[in-house]
Parts: structure tokens; sequence; C-alpha cells
């Protein structure tokens, strides 16, 4: 499809809705003219249109908080786009994950996610935290130390993750699964690897 089929509106604008690529979860909409579509379309990154500023705006320019596009599509009347990313930190100015995050009621409520999807969010808050370290961070303090330190507790982890197994206590197994899982994603992401990288793999073998 050409640029030249796409229905913009008589302000030259088409409201583009963005979407977690790997959990599906809404993360915000936003509108884009024809020249922030070719800009994202050129850069693999979102660019939008504000209507308030008359200006266009990259994702993620003064937070770091960058959306990487994986595909986008055109809904059947071809006057609303979709676009799968894979956002870096939140998608909210306000920090959430997600602009969708409270109810009509004004009451805090994040979207439901499947529990599968909680591994895709922390592997997105370790990168965040090498982006934008915070204070007290144990992530921070991990990657300021450096690998030998991160392997050392991955090494720790394994072996007590093994001692709960053999002592056949569910909750005792789950909490020592939750912190080597942890220790080894700051281990993947220390190394440059993504989440995509090991599912990849996984896929090979299934």
């Amino acid at each position: 499809m050409s640029l030249d089929e796409i229905k913009f509106d008589e302000n030259g604008l088409i409201p583009a809705i963005v979407q977690d690529a790997d959990s599906g979860e809404v993360l915000m909409l936003a509108y884009m003219n024809e020249q922030s579509l070719k800009k994202t379309l050129e850069t693999s990154t979102t660019w939008f249109y504000s209507r308030s500023r008359k200006k266009l705006w990259n994702k993620g320019e003064t937070s770091g908080h960058f959306q990487q596009v994986q595909d986008i599509r055109i809904d059947c009347d071809q006057d609303t786009l979709l676009l799968f990313v894979h956002q870096q930190g939140a998608a909210c100015h306000t920090g959430s994950r997600s602009c969708f995050y409270r109810g009509l009621d004004g009451v805090q409520a994040p979207l439901p996610q499947k529990g599968k999807f909680i591994l895709d969010e922390l592997f997105e808050v370790v990168e965040d935290r090498k982006q934008n370290p915070k204070e007290d961070s144990y992530t921070n303090y991990l990657l300021d130390c450096g690998i030998d330190k991160i392997l050392k507790k991955v090494g720790e982890e394994c072996a007590e993750t093994i001692i709960a197994a053999k002592n056949a206590s569910k909750e005792e197994i789950a909490l020592e699964t939750s912190d080597l899982l942890y220790h080894l994603i700051v281990m993947l992401s220390e190394r440059g690897l993504r989440a995509e990288d090991i599912y990849s793999e996984l896929k090979k073998r299934r």
C-alpha cells in the first residue's frame, strides 16, 4: 500500500494506536501526519505529530523511552494505524507502562496481562535501568559491579534453587526460581541479549 492510499483527516492526521509487540498491551494513542509516518518508517522509531505544539516529536527523545517499531498495520477503512513496538521503559509521560492505567472512576487499574509476559516486562525494566540509572537500585548495583558479580549471583541462586527443589517446598521453589530468573535476565541484558533472542532459540528447539 502506498502512502497516497492512507486516509488522513481534514487536518492531515491519522490516529495511531501503539501496542506492545510481545505482550499485546495497548500502550498509547497518538497522531501522525504523512511526514511523521515517513520518519517512523525511515528510523524504525515512532514519530508523531503534536496537535497542541503543532510540530513533530520523536517518542523517547527526552525521556530515553524509545519505541522500536516492529510492524505497522492499517485498518479496513484505511483511516487508523496500529503500531507494534518494543517499548523501552514507560510509554506514558506519568511513568506508567501504558497510558491506559486507570478506569473511568479515576482509580489506577493497570491493564491485565498474562503471567508469561512478566518476563518481557522485567527485561524492559532492566534495560531501562541501564539507560536511566536510579539511586539505590539493586539492578544498577549489579550492572555497576560488572559481569563477574552478576555471574556469582547467578551461581548462588542456581544452587539455592536446587536446594529448594530437593526440599520439595513449592513456595520455596517459586521464590528461588524467581530470584534465579531475575539474575539471569540481568546477565543476559548485560551481555546485550533481549528476550526475543531467547524466545527465538527456544522456538528452534520446540
